[in-house]
């Protein structure tokens, strides 16, 4: 792809998104949306291979799909209301419209069958812009409207994503696939805390985006698209190797990495409110997670493939630049000590 090509379609992603923060009218964040999904699509197809172009048609359907529901939502409410501002929603319907669309835009329960296999047909650079990037302008218009939504209907989303995200990624093989339903699984302890912690949702949302950002840059570094790359990844670096494994456990939520703190918080404070049963049942559906992520260190760390003497010290010929890598495994890392002053940031 030309560069010039590249540079409109990356700035068409800022200017789309950056349109949805600023935006008090339906309208706009609608033509946000729309700018957002256009400019990812030649990034989807670039390749011109038949995965990515059905991965790419796949995408524009369904986000083509809930931009049209949110349209039409905005337009139900400003016909019974007369405004088309966003926080204004009052009727029934473009509410469950409404969290219909954005649910299909970030690939929640039970509107997450498209995530997997776009991703999946994608590469590895443009399947880190769609599970980071692309989820921003989406929560924007979640966390604006949250109090009007019906949060029974929110937290049931949310136990789905997390229990199908888990189950999901469980007997799986491909990165690609393993990392889309990691993301199902967090999207769901986002939506759960919602309706109780807005300021603790988008603390989450950060740290997920760090450790997201991690994984699949040291993907990208390794050309790791399976499993069974993952048991070679040693040889060409073992010191990124050892990290990736601790931003595996961070995925997972373990202490002492910084994935533990937006999981204990959020039990925290479910348990506050009196919903043992629910935290509960978040806390088991993080196991299924964590077994594969568990089988991902496994093959990173503890297997090795027949290799002859010389190719051990491969790593040492070759001059990587990852610039942005140290930051981000650092932060979705060692983030633990200063949980209270993150908290009253994002207060």
């Amino acid at each position: 792809m030309s560069p010039y090509a590249l540079s409109i379609l990356l700035s068409s992603l800022s200017l789309g998104t950056m349109l949805t923060f600023i935006s008090n009218h339906w309208f706009m964040a609608w033509m946000g949306l729309e700018i957002n999904t256009l400019a990812i699509i030649p990034l989807m197809t670039k390749l011109h291979h038949q995965r990515a172009i059905e991965a790419a048609t796949k995408y524009f359907l369904i986000q083509a799909s809930a931009s049209a529901l949110i349209l039409c939502s905005s337009t139900i409410n400003a016909w019974f209301t007369g405004e088309w501002t966003i926080t204004n929603i009052q009727t029934p319907l473009p509410l469950i419209m409404l969290t219909i669309a954005l649910s299909m835009k970030l690939g929640i329960a039970p509107f997450h069958l498209w995530m997997p296999d776009v991703l999946q047909g994608l590469n590895l650079l443009t399947c880190l812009i769609l599970s980071t990037w692309q989820k921003l302008a989406s929560m924007t218009l979640l966390i604006m409207t949250h109090q009007l939504l019906n949060s029974n209907m929110l937290i049931i989303m949310a136990l789905l994503s997390t229990l199908i995200g888990g189950w999901g990624g469980i007997n799986q093989t491909q990165l690609r696939k393993i990392m889309a339903y990691s993301s199902i699984a967090h999207m769901g302890w986002m939506i759960l805390i919602l309706t109780f912690l807005p300021h603790l949702m988008m603390m989450n949302l950060f740290i997920y985006l760090i450790m997201t950002m991690s994984m699949f840059m040291m993907l990208i570094h390794f050309n790791s698209l399976n499993i069974n790359k993952l048991t070679v990844s040693w040889i060409k670096n073992p010191i990124l190797t050892s990290f990736m494994m601790i931003t595996l456990m961070s995925l997972g939520g373990l202490p002492p990495t910084s994935g533990f703190i937006p999981k204990w918080l959020i039990l925290q404070e479910i348990t506050k409110q009196g919903l043992m049963t629910l935290a509960s049942l978040m806390a088991l559906s993080a196991l299924l997670s964590l077994f594969f992520y568990l089988r991902l260190s496994y093959a990173v760390s503890l297997t090795s493939s027949p290799n002859v003497l010389n190719s051990k010290i491969y790593w040492r010929f070759k001059n990587y630049t990852l610039n942005p890598l140290p930051t981000t495994i650092v932060l979705s890392s060692m983030l633990l000590p200063i949980t209270p002053l993150m908290i009253n940031l994002f207060l």
